[in-house]
């Protein structure tokens, strides 16, 4: 068997570490003992802005922030089907995750970096959301593995319902908010409803088929 090889290491703000591996073809983004994302399981996260998009056709000039860089799959994905006149704003907490995209993980990127249509924050999204207005027609979480986070304890408020409100407020009316979820959480469910969202629970398979792990996408729309 080929052998995991460490390309880089990175120290995540207030705490712990990412490490990019490669075997062979395949890159992995690591914190600790758990596997982040992987190249070769992309469904999910190609289907967090497909979702997402889906409801944002026939906006004119669409906002949208995504929360996570990651390794471009969700930024991909919208990209294929947002308008030319789309505004994609990314918010990414670890610079060096940015330099990977543009290093060892370019060829996953394709080159959307360069895209006229999108941003690059390094920033934490949770202050992009803050500080937003009205800002967005959706926003995209696929931060740490949802809201049971596991990577990084700042990630919860995030999820709060403090966090849920800022996001609703960030949100032009008629906006989406759409989080990602390694698995379900009907306590996420019922704070969505709680914090004044009409929530729905989409399950989806980490390769994009019939098989593999499940996860769970969060559409929620502000009542």
């Amino acid at each position: 068997m080929i052998p995991w090889v460490c390309l880089d290491t990175a120290t995540i703000p207030d705490g712990g570490e990412l490490r990019l591996m490669r075997r062979g073809a395949e890159l992995s983004i690591m914190s600790g003992s758990i596997e982040l994302m992987n190249s070769r399981l992309s469904g999910s996260e190609k289907a967090l802005a497909d979702l997402t998009c889906a409801r944002l056709a026939g906006r004119a000039r669409p906002r949208v922030l995504i929360g996570g860089l990651g390794m471009g799959f969700t930024l991909r994905a919208a990209l294929a089907v947002l308008p030319q006149d789309a505004v994609v704003v990314v918010a990414e907490l670890v610079p060096a995750v940015v330099a990977w995209a543009r290093g060892p993980m370019a060829e996953l990127f394709e080159g959307c970096l360069d895209d006229a249509r999108v941003t690059i924050r390094e920033a934490d999204v949770a202050d992009a959301i803050g500080t937003a207005q009205g800002a967005f027609d959706a926003i995209l979480l696929d931060v740490d593995n949802g809201p049971g986070g596991l990577n990084r304890d700042a990630n919860d408020r995030l999820y709060s319902a403090g966090g849920l409100a800022a996001a609703k407020r960030a949100l032009k009316p008629g906006g989406v908010l759409a989080v990602w979820s390694a698995g379900p959480d009907e306590g996420f469910t019922r704070r969505l409803t709680g914090a004044g969202y009409a929530a729905e629970a989409v399950p989806v398979r980490a390769t994009g088929g019939k098989r593999g792990a499940r996860h769970v996408i969060w559409l929620a729309a502000p009542r």
